[in-house]
C-alpha cells in the first residue's frame, strides 16, 4: 500500500525545511533505508529516509521548496498505484535517521496533497494569500500578491508581510495611504526619523527619467541577480534585526597584553603530543579564561526575556563560527567545568560539526554567553550584535602591536589583544560593564596565573 512520505521535524523550533536535493527520482525502487533527499533548516543540513520501500510514485514538491514540518513531500509505494488515493489514506510509518527526529504518524488530507502538487505544476503563479496577511498587507500598504510565501504551499502569511515592511523605509501616515494608492516608495526619506513623506514621493515622481545619450540606449541599472534570502541565511537576518531594533545596545572597547597568550601558546604548540596541548590555540585560551571569569558576573551570564532577567550559574558558552551556509553558533556546555584541553577539543568538535553542516539543532541551543572570535582577518575592533536573548557578547580581535607607556616616561612597543564588549544596556549599565571587561582583559593577559 503506497505510503506519503512526510517533511519530518528537525527539532522543536524548527518550522520549515528547504529541500537542497533529491536523491530520488518518479519512477525510482527504493528501500526503507534509502535517502530520499537532501534538507536544509535554519540550523545545519540533513538527510531524510524514505521510511518504506516500494516505487517513488510522485515527488510532491520541487527542489528548493521551503516546505513546512510534516508537509507531505512524496508519495511511495507499488507501481500503477494512484498517488492521489495514497494520500488520501494518510502517511505510514517512517524510519528517519539520526539525527532526524521521527514524525508523528497522522492523516494527511487529500487537500493538502493535492495544493502541494498543484503548486509543483503552477511555478510561477501568484502565491495565494491568508486573510490575515492580507489585511496586514492593506494596512501597511503592500501588494501581498507579488510576496514570496513561506506559509504551506507557499502561501504568502503574516509574516512576510512583516518582513516586507521591515525591508522598506518608513512611511508617514499619509505617505502610506499616498503607496496605497499606487505610489512607487523611494529608497530613503526625508520626514522625521528618516521616514519617507508626501514630498518625497513627488520628487520621485518628479525625478527625470533615464533618456538615450547619442543614440546609445541607457544601461541602468545594468544586470543584477536577485537572491531571495532563505534557510539559515534568513533566520540570522531575521535575529539580527531583532537583536538590534529590541535590545539597547552598547559597545566597549579595550586591549590586553598578548604576550604571555603567545608565549604560552609556543609551549603548548613545542610540548610533548602526549600532554594533549598541541592543539590548543589562542582563542581556547580566551575561552578558557571567559569561562573563569563570568561566575564573578552573574548579571552577563544571563537571558532578558520579556522584562525577565535570568541568570545562570553554569557557563555555557556560544562560539559565534563561520561556514559556508552563513554563520552558526554552537554551544559548549558547562565551559566553566571543562579543562583547558576538554574546552579546546569541544570547541573545535563543534566547529568542524558546523563545517560539515552534522551540528544537532540541541547544540545550537541554550547559550549563555557569546564569544565571537575575528583576529584571524586582522579585525583591530568591531561592535559584536547581541545573540538575543543573551545580554552580553565578547568580541576577539587581532594581536597587533601597540605603544605602551615604558619607565620615565619612555614609549614602547607590546603585543595586545583587542576586546570588544557588547551588553544589553537594559539588564547591564555602563560601569559594570566596563568592570566585566576589564576583567576579561586582566584574565587573558595574565592567563598563564589563570592556569596555575
Amino acid at each position: 500500500m503506497a505510503q506519503v512520505l512526510l517533511m519530518p521535524r528537525q527539532g522543536n523550533t524548527v518550522e520549515s525545511c528547504i529541500i537542497v536535493k533529491w536523491r530520488i527520482a518518479e519512477g525510482d525502487s527504493v528501500a526503507a533505508e534509502a535517502v530520499a533527499c537532501e534538507v536544509e533548516t535554519d540550523k545545519a543540513t540533513f538527510e531524510v529516509p524514505a521510511g518504506v520501500a516500494g516505487v517513488v510514485l510522485k515527488l510532491l514538491r520541487p527542489e528548493g521548496d521551503d516546505v513546512p514540518v510534516l508537509s507531505p513531500i512524496a508519495v511511495i509505494g507499488q507501481a500503477g498505484e494512484d498517488w492521489k488515493a495514497a494520500a488520501a489514506e494518510g502517511p505510514g510509518p517512517a524510519a528517519p535517521a539520526a539525527p532526524v527526529v521521527p514524525a508523528p504518524s497522522a492523516r494527511a488530507p487529500v487537500a493538502a496533497v493535492e495544493n502541494a502538487a498543484l503548486a509543483v505544476s503552477s511555478a510561477g503563479a501568484a502565491s495565494p494569500v491568508s486573510p490575515r496577511a492580507r489585511k496586514r498587507a492593506a494596512a501597511e500598504a503592500i501588494e501581498a500578491a507579488t510576496l514570496r510565501g513561506t506559509g504551506p504551499v507557499g502561501r504568502v502569511i503574516e509574516r512576510d508581510v512583516i518582513a516586507a515592511a521591515a525591508a522598506r523605509p518608513k512611511l508617514t501616515a499619509a505617505a502610506r495611504a499616498a503607496v496605497a494608492a499606487g505610489a512607487p516608495v523611494p529608497g530613503a526619506g526625508t520626514a522625521l526619523g528618516g521616514r519617507v513623506g508626501v514630498a518625497d514621493l513627488a520628487a520621485a515622481r518628479a525625478a527625470p527619467a533615464l533618456r538615450p545619450v547619442a543614440g546609445k540606449a541607457v544601461d541602468f541599472p545594468g544586470p543584477f541577480t536577485e537572491t531571495p534570502l532563505k534557510g539559515i541565511r534568513k533566520l540570522i537576518s531575521e535575529r539580527m534585526l531583532s537583536s538590534l531594533s529590541s535590545t539597547a545596545q552598547l559597545t566597549f572597547n579595550m586591549s590586553a597584553s598578548a604576550s604571555r597568550l603567545q608565549a604560552l601558546r609556543a609551549r603548548f604548540k613545542s610540548s610533548d603530543p602526549s600532554l594533549g596541548f598541541t592543539e590548543v590555540t589562542i582563542g581556547d585560551l580566551v575561552l578558557y579564561a571567559v569561562s573563569r571569569v563570568l561566575p564573578q558576573f552573574p548579571s552577563a551570564n544571563a537571558t532578558l526575556e520579556k522584562g525577565v532577567l535570568r541568570t545562570y550559574e553554569r557557563i555555557h558558552l556560544a562560539l559565534a563560527v563561520d561556514t559556508p551556509r552563513g554563520l552558526m553558533v554552537p554551544v559548549i556546555r558547562n565551559a566553566d567545568r571543562l579543562s583547558l584541553r576538554e574546552l579546546s577539543a569541544e570547541s573545535k568538535r563543534l566547529a568542524s560539526a558546523c563545517q560539515s553542516g552534522s551540528i544537532t539543532p540541541d547544540e545550537l541551543s541554550g547559550g549563555t554567553f557569546t564569544v565571537t572570535n575575528l583576529g584571524a582577518f586582522g579585525i583591530e575592533s568591531f561592535t559584536p550584535v547581541l545573540y538575543a536573548p543573551q545580554v552580553a557578547i565578547l568580541g576577539v580581535d587581532a594581536i597587533s602591536q601597540r605603544a605602551v607607556s615604558g619607565p620615565e616616561g619612555s614609549v614602547a612597543f607590546e603585543a595586545r589583544i583587542g576586546l570588544s564588549l557588547t551588553v544589553d544596556h537594559q539588564a547591564i549599565d555602563g560601569a559594570p560593564a566596563a568592570r566585566i571587561l576589564k576583567a576579561f582583559a586582566d584574565a587573558i593577559g595574565n592567563v598563564d596565573l589563570l592556569l596555575a
